[in-house]
């Protein structure tokens, strides 16, 4: 997971990609363009609706592509993360079943001791 983190931080365009997927998920980007769209409409043109549908448009192509860059990022996180813990499951698991089975071995020696024990008096 290290590796995943230094790797992104190390690469600029996912730290732009990361950054503007950062802000356009924000209350600021929301009040920015409120102010922004109504101040176009009211007092920049007399006839918005064209150009505005253009630029609206064009704008939630690009979010919609920064909002997937940052998904397959979030999935890729979650593989290696999810890969590490297989691994330590399977470490954890292995440990198990070595104590289990060196439970059992001093189990059966003690039993064994106590029984050969209880016929020598």
């Amino acid at each position: 997971m290290v590796v995943h983190h230094r790797r992104r931080t190390e690469d600029v365009q996912l730290r732009v990609a990361d950054a503007i997927t950062r802000f356009a998920g924000s209350m600021p980007f929301v009040y920015i363009h409120a102010v922004v769209f109504a101040v176009w409409m009211v007092f920049l043109e007399s006839s918005p609706w064209p150009t505005l549908t253009l630029v609206v448009s064009l704008e939630a192509i690009f979010l919609s592509t920064f909002v997937m860059i940052g998904q397959n990022r979030q999935a890729a996180f979650q593989q290696i993360k999810a890969d590490h813990d297989f691994v330590e499951q399977e470490l954890e698991l292995k440990t198990n079943t070595e104590l289990t089975r060196a439970i059992h071995v001093m189990t059966t020696e003690l039993h064994r001791r106590l029984i050969d024990g209880e016929g020598e008096q």
